[in-house]
């Protein structure tokens, strides 16, 4: 005799079809090891009829093809790193984004590169549209993002030069959009509530590090991040309180780049350099922007060499399972309707 467990439900909730997410009511059959979902889609009247999130690790599922985003500030927003490149100008609901989208390939890898501050770096880190620039990067089917950023390093065993990957952050921002639910006509229907361990996907990190060894390059494999809102530097107490935090390093850009990144259903991670101990450490000057870029320069190319062997490392790999949970994480914590 065979018995079968299954549990039904019925939801008002979102769906990821060809890439987008969208608004959908579900019937949802749960049985031991999968998940199949009937519904129908409100927003662009399509049928849902699907196991695209199942979590069966028998199911054979097609590979689904990489495309990397990459998102730098000065000196890593060269063109010239993109081979078969064109300019690409995307609309979003959010506005504009800070330059046009330079799409290519590296090594045959399909990659788009976004200079953060804008080409002429004429944008500073509060008025960088992070919406626009990460809603940009997925409609034209980024799977993946790696970032650059240079931060000032809150701890002796930082020094100056240093490459970090950071897996963690402490938001200090006080006036950026933290979300693209924000209940706006054009943005998507609910409210995403994201958990933000792991902010950063540690597979990514794990690929970042392995590049970084492969090239020879000494790199510190876990940092926290404070991102303020700039765009001043920290005062001496503000400093020595984000060490008290735990905080390991202080940028600008960070958040709520990671964050939105993960609610778009990216796989997120970042090289960050050292360029200064910022003002904590008794009987040194505080930061100032020309010691910031002279060793930011003089490092330049490193992080330029790592994001390079990181792709090539990334397309060796499948990720579609990645990218489906990132996707599915998505819509998992997204509330839209009566619950």
């Amino acid at each position: 005799m065979l018995i079968l467990l299954l549990t039904l439900t019925a939801t008002i909730a979102t769906c990821v079809y060809r890439n987008e997410i969208h608004s959908c009511i579900f019937i949802e059959l749960h049985f031991p090891q999968t998940l199949f979902r009937f519904g129908h889609c409100e927003e662009h009247n399509f049928e849902v009829n699907t196991m695209l999130h199942i979590k069966c690790k028998d199911t054979d599922l097609e590979p689904i093809s990489v495309k990397i985003g990459i998102i730098g500030g000065s000196g890593l927003d060269d063109p010239d790193i993109i081979e078969n490149r064109k300019e690409t100008e995307v609309k979003t609901p959010f506005g504009s984004t800070s330059d046009v989208l330079i799409e290519g390939e590296i090594g045959g890898v399909k990659c788009v590169l976004l200079a953060r501050h804008g080409r002429k770096h004429n944008i500073m880190p509060t008025n960088v549209n992070y919406r626009a620039n990460i809603w940009a990067m997925r409609q034209v089917g980024c799977t993946h993002l790696i970032v650059s950023t240079a931060c000032g390093s809150l701890r002796e065993e930082i020094h100056p030069g240093d490459l970090v990957i950071p897996n963690d952050f402490i938001d200090r921002t006080t006036k950026r959009a933290q979300t693209f639910y924000d209940g706006g006509a054009e943005s998507p229907r609910g409210v995403c509530h994201l958990s933000m361990f792991p902010c950063f996907s540690e597979r990514v990190r794990s690929v970042l590090v392995a590049s970084a060894k492969e090239l020879d390059y000494n790199v510190h494999d876990k940092a926290t991040i404070v991102t303020i809102e700039g765009p001043r530097f920290s005062s001496r107490s503000e400093s020595n309180m984000f060490r008290q935090w735990g905080g390991d390093l202080i940028n600008m850009t960070t958040c709520p780049e990671v964050v939105l990144a993960k609610e778009a259903g990216l796989l997120y991670g970042s090289v960050a350099i050292a360029t200064d101990y910022d003002c904590w450490r008794m009987g040194c000057e505080g930061v100032n922007v020309q010691d910031v870029l002279k060793t930011f320069s003089a490092n330049v190319l490193k992080v330029r060499q790592i994001l390079m062997k990181a792709v090539q490392n990334i397309a060796k790999e499948d990720w579609t399972e990645d990218i489906l949970d990132a996707k599915e994480c998505v819509c998992k914590n997204t509330m839209s309707g009566s619950m």
